[in-house]
């Protein structure tokens, strides 16, 4: 990955906040997922580093992207696990627990 200040990384990010846009509310999408829709195959870290920079927030439903096993964000950078887990919510992503959504009913379908 490029430095900060690289058309790159700048780039990388836009295509990050683009796909992301496209989830559709009451769904989510993992990290890496994003990543390989985005032609970024293993680059899910810096997927999470582009959505922890939104810089659109309510435009960019950063939110809607979770771990690969479902987990919601500790450090999500808009309020925390709980603000992330009632903005989810709000849309109907059903949880299996207290931390983990319901993958198999809420992921979006793209790219699998």
């Amino acid at each position: 990955m490029a430095t900060s200040s690289s058309p790159d990384r700048e780039g990388f990010f836009n295509r990050v906040y683009d796909m992301v846009e496209q989830i559709p509310r009451g769904c989510v999408a993992t990290y890496g997922q994003i990543a390989q829709l985005i032609g970024a195959r293993g680059c899910a870290r810096q997927v999470g580093y582009a959505l922890h920079a939104n810089p659109r927030p309510g435009i960019t439903p950063c939110h809607r992207v979770v771990f690969a096993d479902g987990r919601i964000c500790e450090g999500f950078a808009f309020g925390g696990a709980d603000a992330q887990r009632a903005l989810l919510e709000d849309e109907g992503v059903v949880f299996r627990d207290e931390t983990h959504v319901d993958m198999k009913r809420s992921r979006w379908q793209a790219g699998l």
